[in-house]
């Protein structure tokens, strides 16, 4: 489930996208201005900011200044009733992603929210990940424990990748199998079991503790007991 941090004052307006977005499957955080964002941004790490421009104490572009000035790179929706091409460019060049005028169809704001969800995935595919004591490497396509190469199959490869993208979240069966084996998955029901089975045996091997985590009734989380 990917986190959303929605900053906007007007209160009418921050529950009415809270209340979308959560229908949309999304884990939603709201502040009413910049300054109390913040601290939301460094305890969640939100996958995505949507940002009102104009708010009392810190507005819009001073956060994304903010963030960006301390390299924070997490994608980010401007939401404005200020339309000429000028605040857009500076909107823009300030650090958003992308912008959004208002007033706007809750529809095109929810296939913006996932078209950026989607960029920061793509884009975090790339990256070398680690949690506890598991390493990968996409770029050399290496895996590892404790300092130790594990040797992985493309599909068990791939599937640890997953997990090590979004440590200590649940993922449920049916976004693992998308996202691992693809859309259009038909397959044996039982095959995610089974190369979790494959997994784990290799990264407890030796006695090494368990981090692939079976939540009942749900799918899978990376965690240490």
């Amino acid at each position: 489930m990917s986190t959303v941090l929605v900053v906007d004052d007007d209160q009418k307006l921050l529950k009415m996208l809270q209340r979308t977005l959560s229908y949309e499957g999304l884990d939603v955080l709201t502040a009413s201005n910049g300054e109390a964002a913040l601290p939301l941004v460094s305890a969640h790490s939100p996958d995505l900011l949507i940002v009102d421009w104009m708010m009392p104490r810190m507005d819009g572009l001073s956060l994304i200044r903010a963030l960006r000035s301390e390299e924070n790179k997490t994608m980010v929706l401007m939401l404005t009733a200020r339309d000429a091409v000028e605040n857009r460019v500076e909107g823009l060049e300030s650090g958003a992603d992308d912008y959004l005028v208002k007033p706007f169809a809750p529809a095109e704001l929810v296939a913006r929210v996932h078209a950026l969800l989607r960029r920061s995935e793509a884009g975090e595919e790339g990256k070398a990940v680690a949690y506890a004591d598991v390493a990968l490497d996409p770029a050399t396509h290496e895996a590892r424990r404790g300092g130790q190469l594990l040797t992985l199959t493309i599909t068990e490869f791939n599937l640890l990748h997953l997990f090590l993208r979004h440590p200590r979240q649940v993922l449920d069966r049916s976004r693992i199998l998308e996202e691992v084996w693809g859309y259009d998955f038909g397959g044996d029901d039982n095959v995610l079991e089974i190369y979790v089975g494959y997994l784990r045996k290799k990264l407890e091997a030796g006695g090494r503790p368990r981090l692939i985590q079976t939540v009942r009734g749900m799918g899978y989380v990376l965690r240490e007991e």
